[in-house]
């Protein structure tokens, strides 16, 4: 007798088949019993049987044998399916589960339910494949399969593309028989269009998901643009009260002592006005220091490179700039990866301990790529990353632009930032 981890068939499957070999043969004797005997005893011959009643009896058999068969391997897949439905059955169900007026949300569900009815199987799970990835979206019964039991995965594809697969985790010992192969082949084939209406579904889901995340992201973004934006206010109204303030209410005091003593000591007035030229050009310098912290007018008349590398210029330690064959952008952009650069600069000065800073202005494939690399003592990226790196990313994300930091502790930091832009003409 055959195994069944050799052919698949299980002791029920092999029972049942004998049942209805069994019953088949007693259906045959049983017509020739009644037939040929009881006709012989009717007719009055004990002997030999009637040629006539032989060939009655076996059209009897001819015309009965596969109802009979039929009703016999019907009863023993009932028995053998341990109450499980029929193939036909099966099908019939998993055709209503899986109908039109079926909402797309419930349709993995109910084919996992109908696998597990169908099957008997531990566990039947809907696997769709939703962007990209694989995504477990319904299981019967809920909850872990048992891991020590055999996983039979079947492929669900619909007009020549993936969309998922079905797995039935089975008890141990238990492999799946040849009628199982087939019912679950036929119900995998049937799952295609359903599945793909249930993958679209899960898809518009994801998507919803993320972009609620975005949308979450740009609402915390603006409430912290605002916040800077206040905080920038504050500043300059400190820089502008103890800096330019400070020169010119100085400066108009020495004019109004020089206005009182010209009229008694015209020489000593001289001498006090050209005093104030040095007040006067210290003022100038410092209100020019003050306008390159709002916006450098070299930003606006001579663009991004040229920007950055007054900003270099001024660092206390080296910095290194490439900008090749980058010509103007619109002034949104510009500003964007201007005060980017100048941050990720600020923060290499304060923080880094860095030897020297390489700063790099390219094009790539219709943007503007900035790349500011340190030498220094890095962070540990898991570390709060702190104001600068999320004023970063807040200017960047005004453009549509993002922002890649790379750091570990004692290799430096590398930000690079990158805004989607097209150069304005003639720039």
């Amino acid at each position: 007798m055959p195994r069944p981890g050799r052919t698949g068939r299980s002791w029920r499957e092999r029972r049942a088949a004998l049942t209805t070999v069994a019953g088949v043969v007693a259906f045959v004797a049983a017509v020739y019993a009644a037939v040929v005997g009881g006709g012989g005893l009717l007719l009055g011959r004990t002997g030999a049987p009637s040629p006539a009643l032989s060939v009655l009896a076996t059209a009897v058999v001819a015309l009965g044998i596969e109802p009979v068969q039929t009703r016999l391997e019907r009863r023993a897949a009932r028995r053998a399916s341990a109450g499980r439905p029929s193939p036909e059955e099966a099908l019939r169900r998993f055709r209503a589960a899986t109908g039109a007026a079926v909402p797309a949300q419930e349709l993995p569900g109910r084919i996992a339910r109908t696998l597990a009815e169908a099957t008997g199987v531990a566990q039947a799970q809907v696997w769709l494949d939703v962007r990209g990835r694989p995504a477990l979206v319904a299981a019967e019964p809920p909850g872990a399969p048992d891991g020590d039991g055999l996983v039979h995965v079947l492929e669900v594809r619909h007009a020549g593309e993936r969309l998922g697969e079905l797995r039935l985790h089975r008890p141990p010992g238990r492999p799946a028989t040849a009628a199982e192969e087939r019912l679950v082949g036929a119900l995998a084939g049937q799952a295609g269009l359903a599945l793909r209406g249930a993958r679209l579904r899960a898809e518009l889901t994801d998507r919803l998901a993320e972009l609620s995340a975005r949308a979450e992201e740009l609402r915390a973004s603006r409430e912290r643009l605002v916040a800077a934006q206040d905080d920038e206010r504050r500043r300059l109204e400190r820089d502008v009260h103890d800096g330019a303030q400070q020169h010119l209410v100085a400066l108009a005091v020495q004019l109004r002592l020089v206005q009182a003593v010209a009229r008694r000591d015209p020489g000593r007035a001289t001498e006090l006005l050209g005093q104030q030229a040095a007040a006067a050009r210290t003022a100038v310098d410092t209100v020019q220091a003050l306008s390159r912290g709002i916006y450098p007018a070299v930003l606006t008349e001579r663009g991004l490179p040229a920007a950055l590398s007054a900003a270099a210029a001024a660092s206390p330690i080296p910095v290194r700039v490439s900008a090749d064959d980058v010509g103007r952008y619109p002034a949104g952009v510009e500003a964007a990866l201007y005060f980017t650069g100048l941050e990720a600069l600020q923060n290499a000065v304060k923080h880094s301990g860095a030897r020297q800073v390489t700063l790099r202005v390219a094009t790539d494939d219709g943007a503007v790529v900035l790349t500011v690399e340190d030498d220094g003592r890095g962070f540990d990226p898991g570390a709060d990353p702190g104001a600068g790196l999320a004023n970063m990313r807040d200017r960047l994300d005004a453009v549509g632009g993002a922002l890649q930091v790379a750091a570990a502790p004692g290799r430096g930091v590398r930000v690079r930032a990158t805004a989607p832009a097209e150069p304005v003409p003639g720039g």
